[in-house]
């Protein structure tokens, strides 16, 4: 916390935070979450609210002498006490490496980056991957067998996996369709089976070979042998305790080990062995008629997770009887997972990982601990949802890639109890351990991890605000972890405003360090705030990590993060647009030395757009981000951005370089 101003200061804010982005554009909500944020919150659990740990931590810290607590709660590294970082970073020059001028907010329909850079697009959807059939992109002649050579819609994860020098492959996730910006005359009510089978096929991963030209920046490779594409319809296999279960079951599939696609796959992660594990997360909204389904069991657990009980926003059910659950009411099970497919291997069969658990996974962040297990770190993004952890049962074993695309089918699964103290511990959700008993429906770990959000409530865990992207950092080993926004504060039956809490709303977020006690795979942990995001200007109960906060960029709704060579963090955000009613943005701010918590606003996006995800090329010197919904909460006629080529709206990934060829940021 800042010198200059009482701890106690940053109540109002941090009581805030617990929400969905209900503020944002309706449609926006319609396609992203099937309208969830209007409906009551799946959790009605009595655990802790973040807001409320937040405030009586920091009440707590005052109380007893704020410097010497944040002393004891430094990482190893060359983190100093707060204070003394302001005032070195005020009086120094930079350590960071970061040196670049700064933009600012802005709402028109361009890409702004900082002088000395420039931007240009890498792929499109609907850019061909494949030159046999012919898939040339056409708006008035989509087709589903189009769509499924096609990059797809909505990218939003960015991984990059380097092959050669200059050569890698990009991964790029497709986390939903917007239909009134993909095909003319969008009719919501009646839209027709060709236009649900394309949107099918635009959603899901697409694998890219991209490389790098000395003059021209990075290009993709049409028809690359490693080119791929994941889809909506794409056989997968399922493992661990889930697998094959009677709720797994369906009239296509008696087995319960196989299923058709992935679907909304918001972020993803690459593990340590090379293989890519990408996120289902808001899976609810493709499924129609929980109202209908006979056995009360099923249809209270699709309800924690917010199916619908009548018809779905997107129709899909009118065509494909799957996604309605009065005919298939164990189709709704067979998503919510975490996909390991493996990049290197187009014709690999992508596994659905049950041991990981089921709920709205925005990413995953692999680590190895010190006794060589796996630990993914993992949030479940919706207002009043937890924060997880799974460590592996099986050991890595960096010479056997085999082996090791085994670890993530045995584990066990965690759930994370924020203490008010600054402390935390992980929660094992074991079947059989404490109230997960068979007599409260967890006979065996098949149902912890079909119900995880339900055995999450009974452990205790905390409620947090949006989980969205955790990342570990490459040098440190902290985990970051990003708290989009939250805006329930003040409705019915939630937290109202007080004196220490005046406002009903949280529209800005924040980013939370958690530091293991000396491992990944550990009890316990430490955590604390590195950004209270907002306005300085206009909101007193921001946090920077102690930085003088006139010198920072204002920032709102945190969503993907990523980690330069030099140990910066660099942030995309999704929800600007009306926060403060302007564009999405790309930040960059140190985590320690003297610049620690110095944010300064990269780049700019375009109206209606989000920026979904960011990568670093392996030297730094190119950062891709994801500009994905471009023109959202308008139509194809009428839209409010005409990215990336002055035509209709298009979601691509970019690549930013600086224009004398150095690294990034500098």
């Amino acid at each position: 916390m800042t010198l200059d101003h009482d701890p106690s200061d940053l109540l109002p804010l941090v009581d805030d935070y617990r929400s969905n982005q209900c503020f944002v554009h309706p449609q926006t909500c319609r396609w992203s979450c099937g309208n969830q944020c209007a409906h009551p919150a799946p959790n009605e659990s009595r655990n802790d609210y973040f807001g409320d740990v937040a405030r009586r931590y920091i009440s707590r810290r005052r109380l007893l002498g704020f410097g010497a607590l944040a002393a004891g709660m430094l990482v190893v590294g060359r983190q100093g006490v707060f204070g003394a970082e302001t005032a070195r970073a005020q009086s120094g020059g930079s350590s960071s490496g970061l040196t670049f001028t700064p933009v600012r907010l802005d709402d028109t329909d361009r890409i702004i980056v900082p002088p000395g850079y420039k931007s240009e697009i890498l792929i499109r959807w609907g850019d061909p991957l494949f030159l046999e059939p012919a898939t040339g992109f056409d708006i008035d002649a989509q087709t589903a067998e189009k769509q499924a050579r096609q990059f797809g819609y909505n990218c939003d994860y960015l991984g990059f996996i380097p092959l050669a020098p200059n050569r890698a492959l990009l991964i790029a996730n497709h986390e939903y369709t917007n239909p009134e910006l993909m095909f003319r005359g969008y009719d919501d009510k009646n839209p027709t089976k060709e236009q649900v089978d394309v949107e099918l096929q635009a959603h899901g991963v697409s694998v890219v070979h991209i490389e790098r030209h000395p003059t021209r920046g990075w290009r993709y490779t049409l028809g690359a042998w490693h080119n791929r594409r994941i889809t909506g319809t794409t056989p997968m296999r399922f493992t661990g305790p889930a697998a094959g279960h009677p709720w797994m079951r369906t009239s296509e599939d008696p087995s319960g080990y196989t299923v058709l696609g992935t679907l909304n796959n918001c972020a993803a992660g690459i593990t340590p062995w090379g293989t890519v594990m990408t996120c289902e997360e808001n899976f609810h909204q493709y499924f129609a008629n929980n109202d209908k389904v006979a056995d009360k069991e099923k249809q209270a657990v699709h309800k924690r997770y917010g199916f619908p009980g009548g018809a779905s926003e997107r129709k899909w059910e009118r065509y494909h009887k799957r996604f309605d659950l009065a005919q298939e009411p164990n189709e709704g099970f067979r998503f919510g997972w975490v996909v390991e497919f493996d990049p290197l291997d187009p014709g690999s069969l992508p596994r659905k990982h049950t041991a990981l658990g089921r709920f709205k996974h925005e990413a995953t962040s692999t680590v190895i601990a010190k006794d060589g297990r796996a630990v993914v770190y993992m949030g479940d993004d919706e207002r009043f949802e937890y924060v997880y952890r799974f460590v592996s049962d099986g050991r890595y074993d960096p010479n056997n890639r085999e082996a090791n695309m085994r670890l993530m089918e045995s584990g066990t699964l965690f759930v994370a109890k924020f203490n008010d103290d600054g402390t935390g511990r992980w929660l094992p959700l074991v079947a059989g351990q404490g109230p997960l008993t068979a007599a409260n429906g967890f006979p065996t770990q098949a149902e912890v991890c079909i119900n995880t959000r339900r055995a999450a409530d009974l452990v205790g865990a905390t409620r947090m605000d949006r989980p969205e992207d955790i990342e570990v950092h490459p040098q440190s080993g902290v985990v970051y972890a990003v708290m989009t926004n939250n805006s329930q504060r003040g409705t019915s039956g939630k937290p109202g405003v007080d004196a220490a809490n005046p406002r009903p709303q949280n529209r800005h977020g924040h980013i939370i360090e958690i530091i293991p006690d000396g491992d990944h795979a550990a009890a316990t942990f430490r955590w604390r705030f590195l950004m209270i995001c907002g306005d300085p200007a206009k909101d007193k109960g921001t946090y920077f990590a102690g930085f003088d906060q006139s010198l920072v960029s204002p920032i709102s709704s945190p969503d993907n993060i990523t980690f330069d060579r030099r140990g910066n963090l660099w942030i995309s955000t999704d929800g600007q647009t009306s926060s403060f009613k302007k564009n999405d943005g790309v930040y960059a701010v140190p985590v320690s030395g003297p610049e620690r918590g110095y944010n300064r606003q990269f780049l700019s996006a375009v109206p209606g757009a989000e920026c979904a995800s960011l990568i670093f090329s392996d030297n730094d010197d190119t950062l891709f981000v994801s500009i994905q919904h471009p023109a959202e909460g308008t139509t194809l006629e009428n839209a409010s951005s005409r990215f990336p080529d002055g035509k209709e709206p298009r979601p691509a990934v970019i690549f930013i370089r600086k224009e004398d060829g150095g690294t990034i940021g500098s």
